[in-house]
């Protein structure tokens, strides 16, 4: 059974901008279509238009509230060109943003690299999202009310691990331990771009992190299409009708950590119920590694050096 929460208490978000990255599917679609319902402004920053605009007409036609604006933006987060892009024309066309949410992401492919050069995971999962954070910080922090970063990480951030000498699997490559450590990112960075906010000053600007318990969506199943395994997909297909919840379902930490009123910077938020893999949205805690500062600033570094983006606090 589906959790009440957003029918019944997604805040009204008419006067709100938010920006959902990977929003024509998934857990995106999901949050995208309830934040148009509740009369938001969504800019759906999608790697194909094509499917953004498929996404958006059918939200439209089924839920949209007259208030809600949907629009679709070309945003590749495997391409920092794309996103310096999107980027460029979100803050030209918008005054100020409420809530970004950086959930698009692809998960346990086989080695592929991004048009600048990083391991696909990494560099989709976090380095296009830090880098889009930062070209749209300025734009947050001119929210008339408290605007929020939400990052979307993942139960598997808990095998995680950064390996510094070799952060984009060059030398050895696995799928799942390069997810991990993507997931892992996710988190150090939320994390640390509180803490820099804290020590800037910044009072109307949080950051949260969240994950969606496992949820049935067609993220599990690019992984096993593109290494053209006819059986991990079987397997994929059988755990998704028997153990995962619905992607509406999957959506709500995504959308109690973007709305929620009590929700505070550097928290984590992710689904209460059977081994927190489904259920209502509550505040959890992170592994201990995900807390550890040293490595927060240092990813932080690099991801600067790599991206070239730097964060105007």
């Amino acid at each position: 059974m589906s959790s009440p929460w957003p029918a019944e208490q997604l805040p009204d978000c008419t006067h709100k901008t938010v920006v959902v990255t990977g929003a024509n599917s998934g857990l995106g679609f999901e949050a995208t279509k309830a934040f148009a319902a509740n009369g938001a402004t969504v800019i759906m920053a999608c790697r194909s238009t094509d499917r953004g605009a498929r996404a958006a007409t059918e939200i439209r036609e089924s839920v949209a509230s007259p208030e809600s604006k949907l629009d679709v933006r070309s945003c590749d987060l495997a391409s920092l060109r794309s996103v310096e892009s999107v980027a460029s024309e979100v803050a030209e066309d918008y005054p100020s943003i409420d809530v970004l949410c950086n959930n698009a992401g692809v998960m346990a492919i086989p080695r592929q690299e991004t048009e600048d050069g990083f391991e696909k995971q990494l560099g989709v999962n976090h380095l296009g999202h830090f880098a889009l954070t930062g070209h749209l910080l300025d734009r947050l922090r001119r929210s008339d009310g408290e605007s929020r970063v939400v990052t979307h990480s993942s139960g598997a951030h808990t095998a995680g691990e950064l390996d510094f000498d070799d952060l984009h699997r060059t030398r050895s490559y696995g799928k799942w331990e390069a997810y991990g450590q993507s997931k892992l990112a996710n988190l150090l960075f939320a994390y640390e771009l509180q803490r820099r906010l804290d020590a800037a000053g910044v009072t109307n600007t949080i950051s949260v992190a969240c994950h969606p318990g496992y949820a049935a969506t067609n993220l599990q199943y690019r992984g096993p299409k593109e290494s053209g395994s006819a059986v991990r997909l079987t397997l994929m297909k059988i755990a998704n009708t028997v153990v995962g919840q619905p992607a509406e379902d999957g959506a709500l930490p995504l959308l109690y950590a973007a709305t929620a009123p009590n929700v505070g910077g550097g928290e984590y938020y992710g689904p209460g119920g059977l081994l927190n893999m489904r259920g209502a949205p509550e505040k959890q805690t992170s592994s201990d590694a995900s807390y550890d500062k040293a490595t927060a600033t240092r990813l932080w570094e690099r991801s600067e050096d790599l991206t070239g983006v730097r964060y105007e606090l």
